[in-house]
C-alpha cells in the first residue's frame, strides 16, 4: 500500500501548466476543431454552417460567462466594453428596421456570435502573454496540419477544380469553401512572421522560420488572390514594425524561397502565373469572377443609396440582389473536386465586407463595426513597444499583422464558412493584446 511519502508530488510548475491547460482548453479545442471536415455550404454574408467549431465557440461563451459571474468582478475594462461592444448598436437597429425583422434574427445572432461573443470570450480566457503564445502556436499547428492536407491534393489532383484540373488546395474545408485553408494558413504564416522578427529565444524564431518556409508552399497551391494580397500586406507592415535592415533580409530570403518553391521546383508555376497575372487583369478582360465580384459591389452600393442609414436589413443582400444587380452577374460560381461532385453555388455575397454590412446595415452599421476594428489596431499599433520585454514585442507583431490581414482580406472576402469561427478567435486574441495585454508586465 503506497504511502503519502512515495506518492508522486505535483510540483508549482507542473500545477501552473495544469491550470493553464484547463483555462485555454475552450479555446483550443474551437481551433482543433475546424480540422473536422465540414459539411456545410460556405455561405456568404450572415449565413452560417452549424459546424461542431461553431458548437465549441458557444461552449467557450458559456463558460466564460460562468467563469464571470463566479469571479464576482467586472470582466472588462469599460473601453473594451465599448471598443468590443461597438458592433452591437448598428446590428440591433439593421434588425429592427429591416422590412422582414423576423429573417434578420438569424443575422443577428452570427454577428453577434462572430464580432461580439467569441472575440470577448477570447480576451477573457487569455491570461498572460503564455497563454497568447500558446494559442497563437495552436494556430500555427492548425495551419501545417491544413497547409499538408492541401499540398497532398496537390500533387495527388484531389483538390478543388481549378481551370479544369483538381488541384486547388483546400485542406478540409472542401470545395464549398475554397478560401478556409487559404485563411488558416494565411494567419499561421502572419503569426510565425511575428515571431520570427520578434525579440524572443533563438529556438522560438527558428522554429518560427522554419513553419513560414512550410506554410508559403499551401498558399501558393491555394490559388487566393485576395490571401495572397493580405498576406503580403500584413506581413509587410510587421518587417517595417521590426526594423528596415531586419525588413531587407527577410524579404531578400522569402523572395529567394519563392523563387526555389516556384521557380526553381516548378511547383504550380505555370498556374500560379496566371493567377498572379489576374490579378492586374481587373479592367482589361477580367476573367467571370472578377467580373461577378464588381456586379456584386455595384449591387452593394445601389442597396446602399436606397437605405443609406440602416441598410435593407441583416440577410437581405440576396434578396435584394437580382434588383439591383446587372445583366453581367453570372448565376453562380462552379464548385467540384476534394470529394464534392459539380455544383453551382449561389453568389449570396457582394465577397467585400465592407460592402456586405453598408448594403445590409447602411453607413450605421458600418461606422460601428469598421470603428471597433479601427480601434483594436490603433491600440495595437501604439501598444506594439510593450513595457520591454522580447515577449512584448511578440505579442505586438503577431497582434497587428492578425489584424491588418483580416481588414485587407475583408477588401475581398467577407464573413460565411467553417473558417469564419477561427477568425472571431484571431480578433479575440488580437483585442487581448490591443486592450489588456499590452499593459501587463
Amino acid at each position: 500500500m503506497a504511502t503519502a511519502a512515495t506518492l508522486p508530488v505535483v510540483g508549482p510548475v507542473a500545477r501552473d501548466r495544469l491550470r493553464r491547460a484547463g483555462t485555454l482548453a475552450p479555446v483550443l479545442a474551437v481551433i482543433a476543431l475546424l480540422l473536422v471536415p465540414g459539411g456545410g455550404d460556405a455561405q456568404g454574408g450572415t449565413g452560417g454552417t452549424g459546424t461542431v467549431a461553431d458548437a465549441a465557440s458557444g461552449l467557450l461563451v458559456l463558460i466564460c460567462l460562468v467563469r464571470v459571474a463566479r469571479g464576482g468582478t467586472r470582466p472588462l475594462t469599460r473601453t473594451a466594453a465599448v471598443v468590443l461592444g461597438l458592433p452591437v448598436l448598428g446590428i440591433c437597429l439593421a434588425a429592427i428596421t429591416s422590412n422582414d425583422p423576423a429573417s434578420s434574427l438569424p443575422g443577428v445572432a452570427r454577428y453577434v456570435q462572430v464580432f461580439v461573443l467569441v472575440p470577448a470570450a477570447v480576451l477573457l480566457t487569455v491570461r498572460d502573454r503564455r497563454d497568447f503564445a500558446v494559442v497563437a502556436w495552436a494556430l500555427v499547428g492548425l495551419a501545417l496540419l491544413q497547409g499538408a492536407v492541401g499540398v497532398g491534393q496537390y500533387l495527388t489532383g484531389t483538390g478543388a477544380s481549378y481551370q479544369g484540373e483538381d488541384v486547388r488546395a483546400v485542406g478540409t474545408f472542401g470545395a464549398t469553401d475554397v478560401m478556409g485553408m487559404a485563411t488558416v494558413v494565411s494567419y499561421g504564416l502572419v503569426v510565425v512572421t511575428g515571431i520570427a522578427l520578434g525579440s524572443g529565444p533563438g529556438r522560438a524564431r527558428t522554429a518560427a522560420l522554419v513553419c513560414a518556409g512550410l506554410l508559403f508552399l499551401p498558399l501558393v497551391l491555394s490559388f487566393s488572390r485576395g490571401a495572397w494580397i493580405a498576406t503580403v500586406v500584413a506581413c509587410a507592415l510587421q518587417l517595417l514594425l521590426a526594423g528596415p535592415r531586419r525588413a531587407v533580409r527577410v524579404g531578400l530570403a522569402a523572395g529567394a524561397l519563392g523563387v526555389v518553391l516556384v521557380g526553381g521546383l516548378g511547383i504550380g508555376s505555370d498556374l500560379v502565373e496566371d493567377r498572379v497575372a489576374s490579378i492586374t487583369r481587373v479592367t482589361a478582360a477580367p476573367d467571370q469572377s472578377v467580373t461577378d465580384r464588381y456586379t456584386m459591389w455595384a449591387a452593394a452600393g445601389e442597396m446602399w443609396r436606397a437605405e443609406p442609414l440602416t441598410g435593407v436589413g441583416l440577410k437581405g443582400f440576396p434578396q435584394y440582389r437580382d434588383a439591383h444587380a446587372s445583366v453581367a452577374l453570372s448565376s453562380g460560381s462552379d464548385t467540384a473536386g476534394a470529394g464534392a461532385a459539380f455544383r453551382r453555388q449561389p453568389l449570396l455575397s457582394p465577397h467585400n465586407m465592407y460592402l456586405l454590412v453598408l448594403s445590409e446595415q447602411g453607413l450605421v452599421g458600418l461606422l460601428a463595426l469598421a470603428g471597433s476594428w479601427t480601434a483594436l489596431l490603433v491600440g495595437a499599433l501604439r501598444r506594439r513597444g510593450g513595457p520591454g520585454s522580447g515577449a512584448g514585442a511578440d505579442c505586438a507583431l503577431v497582434a497587428t499583422g492578425l489584424l491588418l490581414w483580416q481588414l485587407t482580406d475583408f477588401f475581398y472576402a467577407d464573413i460565411g464558412g467553417p473558417s469564419t469561427v477561427l477568425m472571431s478567435v484571431v480578433l479575440g486574441l488580437a483585442a487581448w493584446w490591443s486592450l489588456v495585454g499590452a499593459r501587463r508586465a
